[in-house]
């Protein structure tokens, strides 16, 4: 299991520009370049606070983990696009520079998609060379979005995701879409799939991966952040019970055996809940360190806005 940490006790990275609701500053993705830390984030404003939601991504370097200084910057803008959400990076495979994974809403269709931008530099990413990685109507779904990448045992790098699916009675694309943004909608249920890659370019679709549950977790069962453990994988998903709850997700802990299938084992409540207005935690990734292991998360504050927080934990 995970060691126990106290996310209300844990270092702030980044704050969100203004107080209140809505106001988020998060959504973190994690690595190792050299001698530098490279963080890639997302920062949102309320609806009617233009550019409202999703309106800025960016990846930044740090030499502590702790200090963080903007190195390339994506304005959603720059992708036509009404929201962007998590984005991850990684090395290219084949030595060429780097990938950026970034999830958005396409401004086609109304559904959250994946793609990647390619470069020799990551300052260069925002303007490097963009193609899809995966699109809703690619697996069947109403969305899919949130990036995670691991690194598999046998070398090939592993896509986690959120995917919405429809449930119950059929809807038509104005209710699910016409807000940009199905997860929010209550129309939909939402799980982790999983794809792989060996190159980086080409990603194979490879199925469900982590189910929600029957309880808080009913709505959203989304990974972040995975840790290796002797024969098993542990990792931290996030979930909600509702669409009421959507925004607003809690820490699960759920275990695997080879990357593809996961189960939780949190199914009567969340592992972790912060002292913030709704108590959530989400969007948790992780890096080893010196002196443990930094965890990475987005965290609700008193005043219902989100930021940036770090935790050591000391794992064994």
């Amino acid at each position: 299991m995970w060691p126990p940490f106290d996310p209300d006790a844990a270092e702030v990275v980044l704050h969100p520009e203004a107080p209140g609701s809505g106001y988020w500053v998060g959504a973190p993705s994690v690595l190792r370049d050299g001698d530098r830390v490279l963080l890639t984030y997302r920062r949102r404003r309320p609806r009617g606070a233009g550019p409202d939601r999703g309106y800025r991504t960016a990846i930044a370097a740090s030499v502590d983990g702790l200090r963080f200084d903007d190195v390339a910057v994506l304005e959603k803008g720059a992708l036509g696009t009404s929201s962007i959400e998590r984005t991850a990076l990684l090395p290219d495979p084949g030595g060429a520079g780097w990938i950026w994974l970034v999830s958005f809403v396409d401004p086609a269709d109304g559904r959250w998609r994946i793609d990647a931008l390619r470069a020799g530099r990551v300052e260069d990413l925002p303007r490097g060379e963009r193609s899809p990685v995966l699109t809703a109507s690619d697996i069947g779904a109403e969305g899919v979005k949130d990036p995670v990448v691991v690194r598999g045992r046998a070398g090939e790098a592993l896509l986690l995701l959120s995917c919405a699916e429809r449930v119950g009675a059929a809807a038509d694309p104005a209710s699910l879409h016409g807000t940009h943004d199905a997860y929010n909608t209550g129309l939909v249920r939402c799980f982790t799939g999983l794809a792989s890659s060996r190159d980086g370019r080409r990603w194979e679709w490879r199925g469900r991966s982590l189910d929600p549950g029957a309880g808080w977790d009913r709505y959203q069962a989304r990974l972040g952040a995975v840790v290796p453990a002797g024969p098993l994988w542990i990792g931290l998903y996030d979930g909600s019970a509702s669409v009421e709850e959507n925004y607003e997700e809690r820490l699960g802990v759920a275990v695997s055996a080879d990357l593809a299938a996961w189960r939780s084992v949190t199914p009567d409540g969340p592992a972790v809940v912060s002292r913030g207005r709704t108590g959530s935690v989400r969007y948790a990734d992780v890096l080893p360190a010196a002196d443990g292991l930094w965890l990475y998360f987005e965290c609700s504050r008193p005043d219902g806005a989100h930021d940036l927080r770090r935790a050591v934990l000391r794992w064994r």
